[in-house]
């Protein structure tokens, strides 16, 4: 996500991932207009035979962004660890804090999420602003 977003140190990214980190990647870089090729990476001849009866006749095949996510998209991810993008998860004393990006292809926006998650029903302390 971060590599088609300005402003993070991230242009390019290659990895070897399942269809399920494809469908991902290509949903959320479809909200943000970006593009995604991929080609199946057999380890084991179960794995050609199993894209084959999913029906995928030709293993070799370069897939595109259109390939993994079509129609109307909503995308959010919250920040596990800190990154250029979004910060990781910052536990206080009774609550947790979050960073996440939440994205729209029909609405065309990208919202970034601050959000507090109070652990116990009543709160002991008060909500305050703390150093970003």
């Amino acid at each position: 996500i971060s590599a088609a977003i300005r402003g993070t140190n991230d242009h390019l990214s290659i990895g070897i991932g399942g269809t399920r980190q494809a469908v991902l990647s290509a949903a959320a870089l479809r909200c943000l207009g970006g593009g995604l090729q991929a080609q199946l990476w057999p380890t084991a001849r179960s794995e050609i035979e199993a894209a084959r009866e999913a029906g995928v006749d030709d293993v070799s095949r370069v897939f595109g962004i259109d390939d993994f996510s079509r129609g109307d998209v909503i995308v959010a991810a919250t920040g596990v660890s800190s990154g250029d993008l979004l910060r990781g998860v910052r536990f206080l004393a009774d609550s947790a804090r979050t960073h996440s990006l939440v994205m729209c292809t029909r609405c065309n926006w990208v919202r970034f999420v601050d959000g507090i998650h109070f652990f116990a029903r009543e709160r002991k302390e008060e909500v305050r602003l703390l150093g970003y």
